[in-house]
């Protein structure tokens, strides 16, 4: 009987006594993934940066409202108010957060390319329907459209490229949809500044949102699909050809492990899925002790990400900067625009040697030390309760005061939770996966909701000195959940990482596998400098 008879069989036996969904722990199992250890191929690298335009889409629609927000005059039919700007702002995360749950819903079956291509298509009707809006209406819808568009692939993104990577890159890999994320956003900004002083210029800022969504549909037919989701719907052959060109230092031998490592955690997810509906898969993560937790976590920090106001300041920065009264709110937007992408990259080059709660416990002190400082000198800038500033009034230095300390605050959430928050997808077994991301993006886009639709509102009624101080809070709160329920996972592999959530929240547990890990590679390094010394 050969492996993979063996580990079916050994699935059968247990199933019935199954009653949730928990791992497996076989030795055979973690001892057929060797080829881990040997080094990628630029294609994993490729295949990531490809997806990775996914996140231009979000990118750049977060940026590009902020210019549209001030330049659209009255092309709509009349200047908009507080609650209009707020509305066709927030619209698209509503989009989005029904977006993510279509692709969430339609992932494992139909596969990880295809919500990604439906994205694309989305995002691009609705970048045509925002260029030629003439009503608030229209312009409403277009956003909407471009909603459904980006939280798709938002949501299926980063679970691809999850799946795709090696398991010692994977956070940068991901890190990679980060930066095309910020790059999108200082392209945005980019382009504000551009067409500000061209007539009706807000039209060719919506209509190029299009570019990156058509790159992405060109791009998407050369990318492979996820192994597990070639070895999930029978595709065993396909996968083996794709985890080949993933490690080309691998051995024949040991691809053919990757497969059957795969394998075993498929026909596992597979046995417990049989007959069982997309809700029944939603359920697993609320009566799963080890999932619930895996969710906690990942959504918490996701929550605190948009909760902790940066978004506010990424949809709303012309504006805000024209309120304190800098004569060219959108190039300064393009500052706090250029340090989140350059922080990014910082975050993209630490995720996988520091690790990500290290990172996170580093950084988010940072946010609320810069949020509490905006705070404090927006007290000194005399501003109208409607948000404009008493006449004949000048702000000097507090204003440069806030510009500081807002781009200390995106420095911080850039190279911290603002990406790292993504990465958490990586916390979810497979059986889950797809749904648990889905979760995470939801998340994501309610907590976007909350914010991008009260942030001006918030602003009038509690000033903004009020608005900052609450975010602070927020930020505070969440470094103390990340020091208790946000483990360490840097280099494990997809399946070893579901073992740590069946220790509590495995803060600790997981540092204990990361000091043995650590052991066991310097066993490994001694015992190779042994042999070479034998031969000398």
């Amino acid at each position: 009987m050969n492996t993979i008879e063996r580990l079916s069989t050994d699935i059968k036996d247990r199933k019935s006594s199954v009653q949730h969904i928990e791992t497996f722990i076989n030795p055979e199992i973690d001892a057929l993934d060797t080829i881990e250890n040997t080094e990628a191929s630029r294609y994993s690298w490729l295949v990531s940066i490809t997806a990775g335009v996914g996140g231009l889409l979000f990118g750049y629609d977060t940026g590009i409202i902020s210019a549209i927000l001030v330049y659209l005059g009255t092309d709509l039919g009349k200047t908009l108010d507080g609650s209009e700007k707020e509305l066709v702002t927030s619209i698209t995360s509503g989009g989005a957060f029904l977006g993510a749950g279509l692709a969430g819903l339609f992932a494992d079956k139909y596969g990880r390319k295809m919500p990604i291509f439906m994205g694309c298509i989305l995002f691009i009707i609705g970048a045509i329907i925002q260029a030629s809006a003439f009503s608030i209406a229209q312009m409403t819808v277009g956003r909407l459209v471009v909603g459904f568009g980006v939280g798709s692939a938002a949501m299926v993104v980063p679970l691809y490229i999850a799946e795709v990577a090696p398991a010692k890159y994977r956070g940068r890999m991901i890190g990679l949809d980060n930066m095309s994320i910020t790059g999108g956003q200082l392209i945005s900004y980019g382009i504000g500044a551009a067409f500000a002083h061209v007539n009706h210029g807000w039209r060719y800022m919506a209509g190029l949102g299009a570019v990156p969504a058509i790159v992405l549909c060109c791009l998407l037919p050369l990318c492979p699909e996820s192994p597990r989701q070639l070895i999930y719907h029978n595709k065993p052959q396909e996968a083996a050809i794709v985890i080949a060109k993933i490690f080309p230092n691998g051995t024949q031998e040991q691809v053919e492990q990757k497969v059957q490592h795969i394998t075993f955690h498929v026909e596992q997810v597979r046995s417990l899925h049989a007959d069982k509906s997309i809700w029944w898969q939603i359920k697993q993560l609320y009566v799963v002790p080890s999932n619930f937790r895996a969710m906690v976590s990942a959504c918490g920090l996701m929550a605190i990400s948009q909760l902790g106001g940066f978004n506010s300041l990424m949809y709303y920065s012309s504006t805000l900067f024209a309120l304190v009264g800098f004569s060219n709110p959108v190039a300064v937007g393009t500052v706090i625009a250029a340090t989140n992408f350059i922080f990014t990259w910082v975050n993209l080059m630490l995720v996988d040697r520091v690790g990500r709660r290290r990172i996170l416990l580093s950084t988010m002190w940072g946010m609320v030390v810069a949020l509490v400082c905006a705070a404090g000198c927006f007290h000194w800038i005399p501003i109208n309760h409607d948000l404009s500033l008493k006449n004949n009034s000048s702000v000097g230095w507090p204003a440069d005061v806030v510009l500081v300390c807002m781009v200390l605050y995106v420095g911080f959430y850039s190279s911290g939770m603002g990406n790292t928050a993504w990465l958490s997808s990586e916390f979810y077994p497979m059986e889950v996966r797809a749904v648990g991301t889905m979760m995470l993006t939801l998340t994501c886009w309610g907590s976007n909701i909350i914010v991008a639709s009260t942030f001006l509102t918030q602003m009038e009624n509690t000033t903004p000195s009020g608005a900052f101080g609450f975010y602070a809070g927020i930020c505070f709160f969440g470094w103390i959940a990340v020091y208790f329920c946000y483990p360490e996972v840097k280099g494990m592999t997809l399946e070893d990482i579901r073992q740590i959530f069946q220790h509590g929240f495995g803060v600790k547990y997981a540092n204990q596998l990361q000091r043995e890990a650590k052991r066991r590679q310097q066993e490994a390094v001694l015992g190779e400098e042994s042999g070479r010394n034998e031969k000398v």
